[in-house]
């Protein structure tokens, strides 16, 4: 695996520099420096010249840019993330057709220890607005914290009426849990795309008079308020860390950690968005670089500090 310093870019270099010289945070604190995204030069004057030239140079501003965009690739196959990015996170304006049922109960009690791993969405700030995915829609706990936006079908039969409010609200649900195949009438059974929702999410969408009922759907941003949380489970010899309150894409694809005194080690899924790493880390203050579903990527330098200890949340000073 490559080095930090083969793939950092200046930016986090300094960020990394400045951040030596500061005060490490405390639980539900964190490193001030906000990531920033990599900005293309423009091309906005291509100077005086003939129209030959300037079709000459705007091809070799286009062949730039593939060459910038093929060298950010890279860049993250270096660093030890996927690059198979997900294309259900890119944010399309499309609406999908689907399914949805709901569960939980009337206050969604129903909907904790999910196979997201938040175990209770409610002290993690999710609340009732949740859904348990299909297998197609789970991709095995990598959509967990995905935000989307649904509505009710209208359609024109009078059946189909019942169910739609007349003004057709949309909500916003985040994916919280899985709706595992073999469940009752088969409905999250692959390929079916299949949002089960908490009940009271259900009741903002159409009335209670079908059991199941045909929506629409389409991604969305999620807006969250804080920066992002960063949970410090396991031993001495084996991190567990769930990563929550991800603004933006909501979920995580891919993460590294490093102490104040370790390079950057690519941590593995363990399930839902729980990252491990078989490290030693105690007593070492801890920085997490993160890609999310839809590629964009954050270095969060030093958000837990040297003093740590299992069982505490650390929370960043910003977010995606």
């Amino acid at each position: 695996m490559a080095s930090a310093e083969e793939w950092e870019t200046a930016e986090e270099q300094s960020q990394r520099e400045s951040m030596a010289n500061r005060k490490l945070p405390s639980p539900v604190t964190a490193a001030t420096d906000e990531a920033k995204e990599p900005a293309l030069e423009g091309y906005a004057s291509l100077g005086s010249c003939s129209e030959k030239n300037d079709r000459m140079m705007a091809s070799n501003a286009k062949r730039t840019v593939k060459i910038f965009l093929t060298a950010v690739l890279l860049t993250i196959s270096k660093a030890g993330f996927s690059i198979a990015l997900d294309t259900r996170a890119i944010g399309t304006t499309t609406y999908m057709d689907a399914k949805a049922t709901f569960y939980g109960g009337n206050d969604a009690s129903g909907t904790m220890n999910g196979g997201c791993g938040y175990a209770n969405p409610f002290t993690l700030g999710y609340g009732a607005q949740t859904s348990a995915l299909s297998t197609p829609l789970f991709n095995r706990g990598l959509t967990c914290g995905a935000c989307f936006e649904l509505r009710c079908k209208i359609s024109a039969s009078a059946y189909a009426k019942k169910w739609c409010y007349a003004s057709n609200p949309s909500i916003i649900v985040t994916a919280t849990n899985l709706c595992p195949p073999g469940s009752y009438g088969g409905w999250c059974d692959p390929p079916k795309l299949h949002f089960d929702l908490a009940y009271p999410a259900f009741t903002r969408l159409a009335n209670e008079v079908a059991g199941v009922i045909p929506i629409q759907y389409r991604r969305a941003s999620c807006r969250k308020s804080g920066g992002m949380k960063f949970s410090m489970n396991g031993n001495p010899y084996w991190n567990l860390v769930l990563v929550h309150n991800v603004a933006g894409g909501g979920n995580v694809h891919g993460m590294q950690i490093k102490g104040s005194r370790t390079s950057f080690m690519t941590m593995r899924q363990n399930w839902g968005q729980n990252w491990e790493s078989y490290s030693q880390l105690v007593g070492q203050a801890i920085t997490f670089r993160v890609m999310l579903g839809n590629g964009r990527t954050a270095t969060f330098w030093n958000v837990v500090g040297s003093g740590w200890r299992f069982g505490q949340t650390w929370q960043a000073s910003y977010n995606f």
